[in-house]
This record gives structure tokens, C-alpha cells and sequence, in this order.
């Protein structure tokens, strides 16, 4: 391929469209981030133990999986570009009803509602991120991804100052954010015809300059797939040990109060969304494969020293932890993508669907050890779990550099 060829076939970075989706993703996650900030006021409100609360996390997870990957494989063959719209429309009548829930049903009815948005929105939100991308795939994962970090990270200090003090129906508020999030959205949809076209003229040009698709064997996709889909699972499983239950684990462990805890959980959240950027740039560097050995494997010896620190290393050693830890993601999806480049809205889907609906599951049997055996025992047991990461000696050895 000459070098006329080569600029041709590398698409422009839409950084505008990044930084939108950014903060869509931000608002989002914002938005889904209320629930288990808000988890002390519904404890308090309908005395619920640790397994009822992992139920509300594991149903509002679950109705965030389900659907992605089916919305995703419909999107790779009829694009929806105004589809995260939609999502956000549900986003909204799921916080406005738990606003006014008045029974536990009602409550998981109302997560379940936001869960569903979450699945519309993040297939072909992806899409874009990677039409977007152009050479930079890392970065454009990685702003997309920050964004919905620091919307999460939101949740707890929103809640300290907002949720806690004027209580549950306050949550009715943040609809002004769904429904910015839904403008920018449809500004969104209005660029991806535009930004596809342009996507599909350079895979046409780099295929008459010589170039042909990568088509990996389908043992190399199934062990990729299963290997990434295992390393998700434990980088989930402990970080929904802090989304669900640090708050708790603080007040307990050293007397902390509510506001003081959950801002505790946003400097955690804060750290996770500097990590996803950092991984990502760093992916496009060094390659996905070794920045998902370090983050996944990384964490293990502070894991290992954190159930036995003071309130200041504890702060310190979470927030080294999930530094590390978010900087796996960026490089877990864009490594999935290379498995099957014609299924992204698949890969989307699927990805973040897993994210939604394994850290359900470990929500609900973290919850149900912390009933049996203490909260401080889950942080003991959760310590082991980056050992996982051993795991990416697994993953099949794919050409990056295309």
C-alpha cells in the first residue's frame, strides 16, 4: 500500500462527536449511578436487608443485559441512529417512578425501566464511538467510556447533597438530565449518516489499495470471547463490592457517616473514570493485550492489603485499585471488536450487557454473604478475585496493528 494510500485510508477523528457522546454516556450513567447511591435512603425507608438490595442491583442489571446484545445484532443489520433516544425515554420514566415508589416492587419495577434504557443506549452509542474513532480506536473508547465513569462517580456526591437531605422524591429532578441527554442524542443520530458513509469509503479504499478483512477462525473468536467474558467477570464482581455495598462497609468498619461514605464511593467512581482513559490511550500504544494483563492482575497485591487498612489507605488503596482495574475495559472491547469487526453493534451490546448483567449476579450473592457472614468478610473473600487475570494467557495473540 503506497503512502497516498495509507492517508486515504485512515478516517478523520470526529473529536466533536466524541465529546458529545462522552457526555451523553455521562449523563447516563448519571442517571443509572442514583440507584445504588441511593441505596442507604431505600434500606432506611423499607427495611431491607443486603439480599433485597443486591435483588434491586441484580434487577436492574439483568434488564440492562438482556437486551443489549439483541438490539445490538439488529442494529449491525438496520442501524437505528436515533435508537438512544428511545433508551433515554425509558431512563426518564424509570426515575420518575422511583421518585414516587411506595413498595419494594415498585422499586424494582422502576430500576428495571432504567436498566432498559441503559440497553437501547449503549449498542449504538458504541457504533459511533468507533465510526467516530478514526486510527484512534483507544482514545475514542476511552472518552466514551471516562464519560460514563465520571457520570457514575456522580451518583454518590449527588446523593450527599441532593437525595439525602430533600429524599427519595427528589430523585424526580434529575429528569432535566435525561432530557439533555436526549437533545444531545438526537444531534448524534442526525452526524452518523455522515460519519458511516465516511467510515464505509475508507474500509472501500483500503480493500482497492490492497488491504482484505482479517477473518479470524472461529476457535480463535469462541476462546477470545470466552477468555474476555471470564476477565469481565471478576473485574466486575469486585467493583460492585464498592458499588453496592462500600458505603456500608465504611459506616460499619469506621463509624463514617452517610454523606461522608458516599463521597468516599465518588473519589472511588473518580478514579475508574481517569483509568479508562489513561487504558485506553495506552492501549493504542502498547497493544490490548498487555494492558489487559496489568489491569486485571495488577490490583492483586493492594486487594490483598486493603481488608486490613486504616480509613486513610483504604481511600489511598481503592482509588490505586480502580485506577488500575478501569483501564482493562477500554482495551477488552476494542480486542472483542478485532475478533469480529462487522459485529460492533453486537460486540456493544454483548460487552456492555455483560457488564450489566455479571455484576448483577455478583451483586446478588455478594448481598446474600453480607447478610450471612458481614460485610467486612465479602472484601476479604472479593481480595482473591483479580487472580482472575491469570487468565489472559489465554487470549489468542491477534494482529493489532492493522
Amino acid at each position: 500500500m503506497t503512502t497516498a494510500s495509507l492517508s486515504a485510508s485512515r478516517p478523520r477523528t470526529h473529536m466533536t462527536v466524541l465529546v458529545i457522546l462522552g457526555l451523553s454516556h455521562l449523563l447516563n450513567d448519571l442517571m443509572q449511578s442514583l440507584i445504588p447511591a441511593a441505596y442507604p435512603i431505600l434500606r432506611e425507608a423499607y427495611a431491607l436487608d443486603f439480599v433485597q438490595i443486591g435483588m434491586i442491583t441484580l434487577t436492574f442489571q439483568i434488564a440492562g443485559s438482556l437486551l443489549q446484545p439483541v438490539i445490538g445484532m439488529v442494529t449491525d443489520r438496520r442501524p437505528a441512529p436515533y435508537s438512544p433516544v428511545v433508551g433515554m425515554m425509558f431512563t426518564l420514566s424509570g426515575l420518575v417512578s422511583l421518585a414516587y415508589a411506595h413498595s419494594y416492587a415498585m422499586v424494582l419495577v422502576s430500576v428495571a425501566l432504567i436498566g432498559i434504557g441503559s440497553s437501547i443506549f449503549h449498542p449504538e452509542a458504541t457504533r459511533m464511538a468507533r465510526y467516530g474513532a478514526g486510527g484512534r480506536q483507544g482514545l475514542a473508547q476511552g472518552i466514551f467510556q471516562v464519560g460514563g465513569q465520571a457520570g457514575g462517580a456522580l451518583g454518590p456526591v449527588l446523593a450527599a447533597v441532593v437525595i439525602v437531605p430533600w429524599g427519595q422524591t427528589s430523585l424526580a429532578w434529575f429528569a432535566v438530565a435525561a432530557l439533555a441527554a436526549m437533545l444531545l442524542l438526537a444531534w448524534i443520530g442526525s452526524k452518523q449518516r455522515e460519519i458511516s458513509a465516511e467510515f464505509a469509503a475508507t474500509r472501500a479504499t483500503a480493500r482497492a489499495a490492497g488491504g482484505t478483512p482479517v477473518r479470524h477462525a472461529p476457535l480463535t473468536i469462541g476462546v477470545g470471547l470466552a477468555v474476555l467474558t471470564l476477565l469481565m467477570f471478576s473485574k466486575n464482581a469486585y467493583n460492585e463490592s464498592f458499588r453496592s455495598f462500600y458505603t456500608f462497609y465504611l459506616m460499619e468498619r469506621f463509624g463514617l457517616s452517610i454523606p461522608s461514605a458516599q463521597m468516599m464511593l465518588f473519589v472511588f467512581l473518580l478514579a475508574a473514570a481517569v483509568g479508562v482513559l489513561i487504558g485506553g490511550i495506552v492501549g493504542d500504544r502498547i497493544g490490548r493485550n498487555r494492558v489487559i494483563w496489568l489491569s486485571v492482575l495488577g490490583p492483586l497485591p493492594l486487594t490483598l492489603i486493603l481488608p486490613y487498612a486504616d480509613l486513610f489507605w483504604t481511600g489511598v488503596l481503592t482509588i490505586s485499585i480502580n485506577v488500575i482495574m478501569a483501564s482493562a475495559f477500554a482495551s477488552i472491547l476494542i480486542y472483542a471488536m478485532e475478533l469480529l469487526p462487522n459485529r460492533i453493534g453486537l460486540i456493544g451490546g454483548l460487552f456492555y450487557g455483560l457488564n450489566f448483567g455479571l455484576a448483577g449476579v455478583a451483586a446478588a450473592v455478594l448481598g446474600a454473604m453480607a447478610d450471612s457472614y458481614g460485610v467486612e468478610t465479602v472484601y476479604h473473600i472479593c481480595s482473591f478475585l483479580p487472580l482472575a487475570g491469570l487468565l489472559a494467557w489465554f487470549l489468542p495473540r491477534i494482529d493489532e496493528k492493522r
